[in-house]
C-alpha cells in the first residue's frame, strides 16, 4: 500500500517525464512546490519500493508497476472530475481539489462501476484523455493556438493550463471545450491573436494561446 504522498510523487513524476524520458530532482521540486532534499528522501522511498528507477545526478524514470499505479491514479482523478462536472453540474474550474482527494480512493471496484455508471467517457472536462482499466487511452493530436497561423480553424479539444483563473477567464471569453475557433490575426508586436468564435472576434494574450489546445 502506497502513502497519498507517494502516489503524488508517481503521479507528477509520470506528467513530467511526458516531455523529458527522465526527471529531474530540481523539476520534481518544482512541480510539487518543495525542497530538493525533500524530493531525495522520497525517491530513495519510492527506488526502494521499485516503483522508479532513480540514480542521484541522472534523474528519475517510472518502473512498469510504477507507471501502472501513476496511471491509475490519473484514471481515479479524472473520472472523478467528470462525474463531478457531468452528474453533479460543478462547473469545470471548481472540481480539481475535489478530485485531488477523490483519487485516493483505493477500492478499484468502485472506480470500475463509477466508470461503467458514466458509460465509459474517454475525456475528462478539461479534454484530458480518461485511461481505462487497462491504462490505456486515447491520445488526441492536439496543437497550441500559438502554433497556428493566419486562416487556420481548430476546435477547442483542451487546455494546459488548469487553474480556476485560466478556466474562469476561458468561460468568461466563451473559449469554452467544443468551440470552434479561426484565427484572424496575429499582432507581430507581442504574439497576440485574434480569433474569430461564431461571428465574435476577440484577442487573446501569448500566454493564453500556448495553454489553448485545439484539434485541427
Amino acid at each position: 500500500m502506497n502513502t497519498f504522498t507517494e502516489e503524488n510523487y508517481l503521479k507528477t513524476i509520470y506528467h513530467c517525464s511526458l516531455n523529458n524520458e527522465s526527471v529531474s530532482t530540481n523539476q520534481l521540486a518544482a512541480a510539487i512546490n518543495t525542497k530538493a532534499a525533500s524530493v531525495t528522501d522520497m525517491l530513495k522511498k519510492l527506488a526502494e519500493k521499485q516503483l522508479i528507477n532513480y540514480t542521484k545526478y541522472q534523474g528519475v524514470t517510472l518502473t512498469e508497476t510504477g507507471e501502472k499505479i501513476a496511471l491509475g491514479i490519473i484514471r481515479k482523478h479524472r473520472l472523478w472530475e467528470y462525474f463531478l462536472v457531468e452528474k453533479l453540474h460543478f462547473k469545470w474550474d471548481e472540481v480539481h481539489e475535489m478530485a485531488e482527494e477523490l483519487e485516493h480512493i483505493s477500492s478499484i471496484e468502485l472506480i470500475n462501476r463509477l466508470d461503467q455508471f458514466m458509460d465509459y467517457p474517454k475525456y475528462d472536462p478539461h479534454g484530458d484523455p480518461i485511461p481505462d482499466a487497462s491504462g490505456q487511452f486515447k491520445r488526441q493530436e492536439l496543437k497550441p493556438v500559438s502554433a497556428l497561423v493566419i486562416g487556420q480553424a481548430g476546435i477547442i479539444s483542451g487546455v494546459g493550463d488548469h487553474s480556476p483563473a485560466f478556466l474562469q477567464y476561458l468561460e468568461k471569453t466563451s473559449l469554452v471545450l467544443g468551440a470552434r475557433i479561426e484565427v484572424k490575426d496575429i499582432v507581430a508586436y507581442d504574439h497576440s491573436v485574434v480569433l474569430l468564435i461564431g461571428n465574435q472576434t476577440t484577442g487573446i494574450s501569448r500566454e493564453v494561446a500556448k495553454n489553448l489546445l485545439v484539434t485541427l
